[in-house]
């Protein structure tokens, strides 16, 4: 019998995890079903509930249930706590586990992947949700010149940036005359076909402009073009992340760059 596994959101029929990790099973060998959950908003609970119900082992969890998933959780890692964001669930018989792995896998695709030092940077980072939370605190212990939050909301992105020593946060209007190394856009504002609201001259020479939605050249990653930045969207980051959810659930790290190949040649 294959052990059951899951990514649960909303929307989630777009998600290239069931393919990824179908991937990593036949790289290890290891005996895993890998499906997709549309949860109802408000019915998070339930559909994990179900799943768990049904022998379910695991569950990747994408928007918008980070922050619930890390609260349905009994116990967290310390970088799930850092995050208050889970997107990774295990179950064994009663014990519900969550763990965080978006920050190592955006982290080993700036770094292994793309080659693109943090270290000594100026970094921005955009959103303050369930996807930003969880990138935060490993972005920090890459020991950056400098960590700032942009968000429309600013009480929530000033909730976040007090969590962790030395990052500031601010509304998109209080970004005027600044530049940044890297810009890391964790809104979903991509999805919705739109940018966010950033000043000119955001971007630094050589900066880096990176996007964690993947599939499509958002709004975002053409006005980074435009100013002369180079842009990268989240594919990477969602191949590393996976395969940091696999090493939680199976154990073994699965080769992550057949992986990213394949999905980039489409």
């Amino acid at each position: 019998m294959a052990d059951r596994y899951a990514v649960i959101g909303n929307p989630v029929a777009h998600s290239k995890s069931p393919w990824i990790h179908a991937e990593f099973a036949r790289q290890t060998g290891d005996a895993v079903e890998y499906g997709a959950i549309e949860a109802p908003l408000g019915g998070f609970a339930a559909a994990v509930g179900a799943f768990r119900a049904a022998g379910g082992r695991g569950l990747n969890v994408t928007l918008p249930f980070k922050q619930e998933a890390f609260r349905y959780c009994r116990d967290a890692t310390a970088r799930a706590r850092a995050a208050a964001a889970v997107n990774t669930l295990s179950f064994a018989g009663e014990a519900v586990s969550g763990d965080n792995t978006d920050g190592a896998g955006l982290v080993t695709d700036l770094e292994s992947n793309l080659g693109f030092a943090i270290a000594g940077r100026r970094v921005l980072l955009l959103g303050a949700g369930g996807a930003a939370r969880g990138v935060v605190g490993p972005l920090l212990e890459r020991a950056p010149a400098a960590l700032a939050i942009a968000n429309r909301t600013v009480a929530r992105g000033e909730a976040l940036a007090a969590a962790f020593r030395g990052v500031r946060a601010t509304g998109f209007e209080g970004l005027a005359g600044e530049s940044f190394d890297l810009v890391v856009n964790a809104t979903s504002a991509g999805l919705e076909d739109r940018a966010p609201p950033l000043p000119p001259g955001i971007f630094a020479a050589g900066a880096l402009a990176y996007d964690m939605v993947y599939g499509r050249e958002t709004p975002f990653l053409r006005l980074a073009r435009a100013a002369g930045a180079a842009a990268r969207d989240g594919l990477g980051m969602l191949v590393e992340q996976a395969a940091e959810s696999f090493l939680v659930w199976r154990g073994v790290r699965p080769r992550t760059a057949p992986v990213l190949e394949a999905l980039r040649r489409g």
